[in-house]
């Protein structure tokens, strides 16, 4: 079944600008933070690598890449991996640092770019919430009618044309399904929004190759009122655009 999610007639101008990146070709990454990268100066570096998962299709050694520097002096490494270009169809660049994402979609929010969440005057990060109470919601975004309890997910993997989350086992994301459910039975809203970090893709479908309970509990979720807002978003070594809102294959 798929479950088409509202269109905008008009999409809001929005883009998060980098600032200047450096390009290499990826040699390898190696104990999840690290990559050596060969930049186009021909210096090697061994860059941070700001992405603890599997980053599957978005590691491929020989692969075009972007870099910041930082001039921190307290930094063990001065650079931090960005974006890699991948071939899946015809070239395209895929943000891959995951503390970008809450990053953009605060500004977003502050911009209120999201028709689908309306009506919120107050927007918090990080918040307590859960039955044990050890669990942090990205943003609850405080209304007068009802709080908004908003969950962002990186999303980079993909196969033809459709973004796929996750690419691993998460426990820690079918944590958080369950914990979005239960906000839906108190009376709130609960919104799991999929970052695609990618301009080729404009479906979105759990990875149920990577993680069936995954999806079986997305789908759950969305029966039980948990809504999914799978947004996409072009990027550039200068800029990421915002698209809109991809279609949800369930």
């Amino acid at each position: 079944m798929n479950n088409q999610q509202p269109k905008n007639n008009k999409i809001k101008n929005f883009t998060y600008k980098y600032s200047p990146l450096e390009s290499g070709i990826l040699i390898k990454r190696y104990k999840r933070f690290l990559t050596d990268i060969e930049l186009s100066s021909g210096e090697i570096i061994t860059a941070h690598c700001p992405n603890t998962g599997p980053m599957t299709g978005v590691s491929t050694p020989g692969s075009l890449v972007m870099v910041s520097h930082s001039s921190n002096p307290k930094r063990k490494l001065a650079y931090t991996w960005e974006l890699i270009q991948v071939r899946d169809h015809e070239p395209t660049w895929v943000g891959i640092n995951t503390a970008l994402p809450n990053q953009i979609i605060k500004l977003a929010l502050a911009e209120y770019l999201f028709p689908e969440l309306r009506d919120y005057g107050e927007i918090k990060t990080e918040v307590v919430y859960g039955k044990d109470r050890k669990s942090r919601i990205d943003f609850k975004l405080i209304s007068d009618r009802q709080n908004i309890y908003l969950e962002v997910k990186n999303t980079t993997w993909a196969k033809q044309g459709i973004a796929l989350f996750p690419d691993t086992v998460t426990k820690r994301g079918q944590k958080h399904l369950w914990e979005l459910i239960d906000i839906v039975k108190q009376g709130e809203r609960a919104v799991c929004l999929f970052l695609i970090n990618r301009g080729d893709c404009h479906q979105f479908a759990p990875g149920d190759i990577a993680d069936p309970d995954y999806g079986q509990l997305l789908r759950e979720a969305v029966k039980q009122g948990v809504e999914i807002l799978p947004c996409r978003f072009e990027v550039t070594p200068q800029e990421i655009r915002y698209l809109g809102i991809a279609e949800f294959i369930s």
